[in-house]
């Protein structure tokens, strides 16, 4: 197949199956870049100097579903006003563009959205610090439109580990074990990347519903702590969940890594963050690039990661979560949302067959938030909220 005959029946699946991306992290970046002023970062425009992400490139990429992540750091005090404020931009969001984006709480409402042609908008919660310790808050999050948390950030929180901290309760303590009781209770789906090998293994234990990683790749394909080991990836068909390939270069590409590891050094030299986006820190950013070329990815290695997922876990348990806007740097040929289609292109000349990538795109990750609704519905009707402290579980 010719690069532009692949391209064209990637855009033709992608007009029937959209993508649903697992994580986008706009809400923050115009939390950091204009402090919500949602004139000055206007998404009805094009913020190609600004951002990977606006209503034409959406278009475009064939996004039809999108997981906005509501993230808070986990190193900053005042996570539960944070995460609302991040919830407030997303409806804010939301309200401003009705023909182009739909409110989605459920499976049923991402695909009216796909008939009505306009992008389904859901929420995920990134970082279990965001509740605080304390379940009313978690269902207080469902309640406000919350579909996914992710059970941690890069940091440890109280009960649950980080793939990128030192281990503290071994995984998931008996308190995480009830957090995730209680988001299927909710029909929250417990989303695993960021968390240690660890915590995935408790979760996959504990949980009763089908469990989603929004943005992690193959850590056989690249070692690096934040990517599903292979074991993890062979319980997902017992467990009906799905794992979503990311983009972000550092994780996907082993010359990466190294660099990596060495630009954020440089970062907190410069008195910044390592996932500071400002304009600022990627000033920062860029010199340290001219200084020190980056290993660049393409969509080739991302394709390499979802043919190991596919091959290990199945082709009815992959996804994708581009992680845009939460990255300083993404792959040639998928620069912004706009280069889904490129990926699709990719996966087609490798022999991907199109039932393959309808489900890749779209009917895999609506069948697993169906499914996290079906286990409430049932948990539901036995059992009520759970009151349970994290002091009366792990003392």
């Amino acid at each position: 197949m010719t690069a532009v005959s692949a391209l064209e029946s990637a855009r033709e699946l992608l007009a029937e199956f959209p993508v649903v991306d697992g994580h986008n992290d706009l809400p923050w970046a115009l939390r950091e870049q204009v402090r919500y002023d949602l004139d000055a970062r206007d998404i009805a425009t094009d913020q190609s100097a600004h951002l990977h992400t606006d209503l034409a490139r959406l278009r475009a990429g064939g996004v039809g579903a999108q997981y906005w992540s509501v993230y808070v750091r986990a190193d900053l005090p005042d996570a539960v006003p944070m995460t609302l404020e991040q919830i407030d931009c997303v409806r804010q969001l939301i309200d401003r563009h009705p023909a182009d984006l739909r409110a989605a709480l459920t499976a049923a409402d991402m695909e009216a959205a796909r008939a009505e042609g306009r992008i389904a908008s859901l929420m995920g919660a990134e970082g279990g610090h965001s509740i605080a310790n304390s379940l009313a808050t978690l269902r207080a999050l469902y309640a406000l439109g919350v579909r996914y948390m992710t059970l941690t950030h890069n940091y440890n929180n109280d009960w649950a580990d980080s793939a990128t901290d030192e281990p503290n309760v071994g995984g998931l303590s008996a308190f995480g074990r009830e957090v995730v009781r209680e988001m299927n209770r909710e029909g929250m789906l417990v989303d695993l990347s960021h968390v240690a090998a660890t915590t995935m293994r408790d979760a996959l234990d504990t949980s009763a519903a089908p469990v989603i990683f929004s943005h992690s790749s193959s850590r056989a394909v690249c070692d690096h702590p934040r990517n599903i080991p292979d074991d993890v990836l062979e319980r997902l068909p017992a467990n009906g969940g799905v794992a979503m390939v990311t983009f972000v270069p550092k994780f996907v590409l082993q010359a990466a890594v190294d660099w990596t590891a060495a630009a954020d050094e440089n970062m907190r030299e410069h008195g910044f963050h390592h996932l500071a986006t400002t304009p600022e820190a990627m000033q920062v950013h860029r010199a340290f690039e001219e200084r020190r070329p980056r290993p660049v990815a393409t969509a080739a290695t991302v394709a390499d990661h979802l043919d190991h997922m596919r091959e290990v876990a199945g082709v009815d348990h992959i996804g994708i979560g581009g992680d845009y806007d939460g990255t300083a740097f993404t792959p040639d040929g998928l620069d912004d949302v706009s280069g889904y289609p490129n990926l699709i292109a990719e996966l087609l000349d490798r022999g991907w067959s199109r039932p393959d990538l309808a489900k890749l795109t779209w009917q895999n990750s609506v069948r697993v938030l169906g499914a996290a609704e079906d286990v409430a519905r049932d948990l539901q009707a036995t059992r009520g909220p759970s009151n349970a402290t994290i002091e009366s579980l792990d003392g």
